[in-house]
């Protein structure tokens, strides 16, 4: 079971820190990763990170995001600067359990609820 937390509105050039809870005693072994859902848009891929701690970012916000992970509290974070009107969606927080990564949506097995980041020109 996955919890997200953090959205809001915010104004251009700004930033928000998105955080997202998770359950489960084998939380370090999971790939989590973050996609995004604009208002009739199909859901995308934001960002994941392995067990290990490799990342990986989608294009459009790439060395604006950063995700990073905190295995102690079984907790997954999303630092995102210099936010853009585009960057608007609701975000989902993601695991994989198996490990393995991937910027598919379908290979993420478990999900978070989702929350709402507004960014206001």
């Amino acid at each position: 079971q996955l919890q997200a937390s953090g959205g809001g509105l915010v104004r251009a050039g700004e930033s928000l820190r998105l955080s997202c809870a998770a359950s489960g005693r084998t939380f370090s072994r999971y790939t989590l990763g973050w996609f995004r859902q604009a208002a009739g848009q199909e859901r995308e891929f934001v960002a994941f990170i392995l067990s290990g701690g490799a990342t990986s970012y989608a294009g459009s916000v790439k060395g604006r995001f950063t995700i990073s992970r905190e295995n102690a509290k079984n907790t997954v974070y999303l630092q995102m600067n210099s936010l853009k009107p585009e960057d608007t969606a609701v975000y989902y927080c993601a695991a994989n359990t198996a490990g393995s990564f991937s910027v598919v949506a379908a290979a993420y097995n478990a999900w978070g609820q989702g929350t709402l980041v507004t960014v206001s020109s």
